[in-house]
């Protein structure tokens, strides 16, 4: 449920006989088109969606709102609608300018309206579907913990938990008896 695969969820209760929590499923929905709108990269429609079932999450979030509005930006980029990226970069985008910690992102940005082909430049990372794929995973762990829920499901946290006792044993016992953690050769047993 965490990354709002409903149906598989659904299926996995009923073919276990488990039952989840009444309050658990609540807005996943919601939740799926706020997400699915940030990787189809159309941000202007997940912040309102966003601010319409986590109110004022993007206020109080700073973080979170400058990359939903970049990812704006870049897609106006990406489009080839520079004069509109600029108009709204300087509007929406300028006020992050006041703040260190945004202005060598904010640089990155406007680099991008530098180029005539903006996918071979340096930032082209920005263009690429796993950036969009990031800024989901940080707006859908901020809007379960909005809804008091765990931003990482279960299996997540055992997972990375089990990640850090192993280094640390690794660390602390003999180097060459534990090898670092890999879920892929772990599956593959």
């Amino acid at each position: 449920m965490h990354n709002c695969f409903k149906e598989t969820a659904e299926t996995f209760l009923s073919s276990t006989g488990l039952k989840l929590p009444v309050d658990y499923t609540v807005d996943v929905d919601k939740r799926k088109a706020i997400l699915n709108f940030v990787v189809e990269g159309d941000a202007v429609k997940a912040i309102e969606l966003t601010e319409e079932l986590a109110p004022n999450l993007l206020e109080n979030d700073m973080d979170l709102h400058f990359d939903l509005i970049s990812l704006h930006f870049i897609e106006l980029i990406r489009s080839r609608k520079c004069t509109e990226a600029l108009e709204f970069g300087q509007k929406k985008l300028t006020p992050f300018g006041k703040v260190s910690k945004y202005v060598e992102k904010l640089e990155d940005f406007m680099a991008l309206l530098a180029y005539e082909e903006p996918e071979k430049s340096p930032m082209f990372h920005l263009l690429a579907p796993e950036y969009r794929q990031n800024v989901a995973d940080s707006l859908n762990r901020a809007i379960l913990a909005h809804a008091n829920l765990p931003a990482y499901s279960s299996l997540e946290r055992v997972i990375q938990q089990s990640t850090v006792v192993r280094q640390y044993l690794q660390q602390e016992v003999d180097k060459d008896s534990y090898p670092p953690f890999c879920l892929k050769a772990f599956l593959d047993k």
